[in-house]
């Protein structure tokens, strides 16, 4: 398999994807990334390669980025392919962590943890096996025959020398060894061959036909939507009942991107993080932050409520010690330094953080999908209709505005508008954003947050706020701004508000029952589950049709992570995060505790 030094296995390689449109290849030690970069280089090298190799690599010990250049210096032709891959490289967190490279024909997805853990964690089918090193002989027999689990059709599996016990465990799980002798280089080959195909659970199965996809909304999640598929080769058909994209709760003229931290780590925290470097992955890929769209990485402070909140956070630094690129927890002082003004208390800095204007951000993103979008502005999508295996979109006079296989409603709360989607348990919160003159408020470096935020200045004004209210009013109101303005003030102790015109703007922000995104297919709540004690997968869904909504005040991050996994899911590719996290947010999962509880 890839390294220097193995030919043999390069040249299977090469063998398996001739002609591919797209190939999965799973490593299970990333190690120094040497066998990464030599797939890397003969994809590059080969005119028959696929158009999108994904590479899944173990990593139980996250390599730094200095370990990673000094790789790339071992070969001259894997200088060329130092810069982009240390531009992107993470930071050393658990988790998945998937890095679009080679203008995103090579995806790296790196798994950092335990090995046998993150395997049980992979959603994919794998072309290839390539198994080194000493990791994978410490894995039980169970964690070895999850392989089994992860092949597609004839994927091949090398490996060095086994012994009778895993080579048996390997055979039952339905690879089958041709041939007893090693290669030249001393490794075994295997092929998958089982004699029962496995069911394809509803929920992962890839639509038919044409790669044509009808979008509604063009807020951030419509946005990404589209520019993910449309990397991939999609047509995308956009529809959007405004005359211009990011109109409702992605108007705001300031949003900001950042992580969440929890002591325990849980699946909010988990899903942010991921969130949060993947959007920063696809916007360098756009062209970058204040380059591409507006904004600016200038970081963000998030100041501690109180006494007792900021020993917690330190508690939670001391557990966790999170690498300084990605989060630091800084005392009162040093937080009122970096701030350029006195704040309230210690806080976290986020210093790879910052603002995004997001309607220049929506704008960009569909720019960058080219010929392959055909935008409808000012079209309000009024029913959906399924006829011969394809979406029949029609206005509210019965006209029919566009048709395609698949549909994802990325219309926030306007997807209740639809009956296939009435009962998801989707609110509109009100948030009223307060403006301020950059003259009424400190010149602030980083973006400020804790009880309220305050972003630096943006076309002569400073975004705060933002309101949580349970109601429907759509116009500014005094009561919102002072509560804004009062929260703003108890994080800033040397500012004073006085006779601050009533300025900002009101959205309303698409929040599920359990504040996290629906990003999937749709269940059919209508329909009979074919088996007794569902699992997730086993719910029927409405074929072709998916969603992307739910994503409360975090649009920012949440978009481009959201477009990914549904993009991958229909393509068949490899998820770009664990399949528990890729659980927590199936839109059928509502429906699923809902059958539990009757039973």
């Amino acid at each position: 398999m890839p390294s220097t030094h193995n030919a043999t296995a390069l040249s299977d390689l090469r063998r398996r994807w001739n002609g591919r449109q797209r190939f999965v290849l799973l490593d299970n030690e990333f190690g120094d990334g040497a066998h990464f970069l030599a797939a890397w280089q003969a994809w590059r090298d080969d005119p028959q390669r696929p158009r999108r190799l994904n590479y899944l690599a173990l990593a139980p010990h996250m390599p730094t980025v200095q370990d990673v250049q000094r790789t790339c210096n071992r070969q001259p032709a894997w200088q060329t392919l130092s810069t982009e891959l240390c531009a992107s490289w993470p930071a050393a967190l658990p988790g998945f962590h998937r890095l679009l490279l080679e203008r995103e024909q090579v995806v790296l997805t790196l798994m950092c943890g335990d090995s046998a853990t993150c395997l049980r964690q992979i959603a994919a089918s794998v072309d290839a096996f390539y198994l080194h090193g000493c990791n994978w002989q410490d894995w039980s027999l169970p964690t070895l025959g999850t392989l089994g689990k992860l092949a597609g059709k004839h994927a091949g599996l090398t490996l060095p020398a086994v012994d009778e016990a895993r080579r048996k465990r390997l055979e039952q799980s339905g690879f089958a060894f041709g041939n007893d002798a090693p290669d030249a280089d001393g490794m075994l080959h295997a092929e998958f061959a089982p004699r029962f195909t496995a069911r394809v659970p509803l929920a992962a199965a890839r639509p038919d036909g044409e790669r044509h996809a009808i979008v509604i909304g063009a807020g951030l999640a419509g946005s990404a939507a589209c520019q993910r598929l449309a990397r991939r080769g999609w047509r995308v058909t956009l529809l959007e009942s405004h005359a211009a994209p990011a109109q409702e709760a992605s108007g705001n003229s300031a949003g900001i991107f950042m992580p969440l931290l929890s002591r325990d780590d849980n699946p909010s925290s988990r899903l942010s993080r991921n969130a949060y470097q993947f959007a920063q992955q696809v916007w360098r890929n756009l062209g970058g932050i204040g380059q591409a769209f507006s904004g600016a990485t200038c970081g963000v402070l998030q100041i501690a409520r109180d006494d007792t909140h900021a020993e917690a956070q330190r508690q939670l630094a001391a557990h966790w010690r999170y690498p300084a690129k990605f989060a630091e927890w800084i005392e009162q002082t040093a937080a009122s330094r970096l701030a350029g003004c006195r704040v309230s208390a210690g806080g976290w800095h986020f210093r790879a953080a910052g603002w995004v204007q997001p309607g220049s951000l929506c704008q960009a993103m569909l720019e960058d999908c080219g010929t392959a979008l055909q935008s409808h502005f000012g079209q309000r999508a009024a029913s959906l209709e399924r006829i011969d295996e394809e979406w029949l979109v029609r206005d509210s006079h019965g006209a029919k505005i566009a048709s395609a296989p698949v549909v994802i409603l990325a219309n926030a709360c306007g997807a209740l508008d639809f009956p296939q989607a009435q009962d998801l348990p989707l609110t509109a919160i009100r948030g009223q954003i307060t403006h301020l003159d950059t003259a009424s408020v400190p010149a602030i470096a980083p973006v400020l947050c804790g009880e309220a935020y305050l972003t630096p200045a943006y076309a002569g004004i400073c975004s705060s706020g933002a309101s949580y209210d349970e109601d429907d009013q759509p116009t500014l109101r005094q009561t919102s701004q002072d509560d804004n303005l009062t929260r703003l003030a108890r994080m800033l102790p040397d500012w004073r508000q006085e006779n601050l015109p009533l300025r900002g703007r009101v959205g309303f922000r698409c929040v599920a029952s359990d504040r996290l995104p629906l990003v999937g297919a749709l269940p059919d709540s209508g329909a009979a589950s074919p088996v007794r004690e569902p699992k997730l997968h086993d719910l029927p869904r409405l074929h072709g049709l998916y969603g992307l909504l739910g994503y409360a005040s975090r649009g920012l991050i949440w978009a481009p992570l959201a477009a990914e996994i549904l993009a991958a899911q229909l393509d068949g590719e490899p998820l770009p995060l664990e399949s528990e996290l890729a659980a927590a947010l199936d839109p059928a999962r509502f429906l699923l505790k809902k059958q539990r509880r009757t039973e």
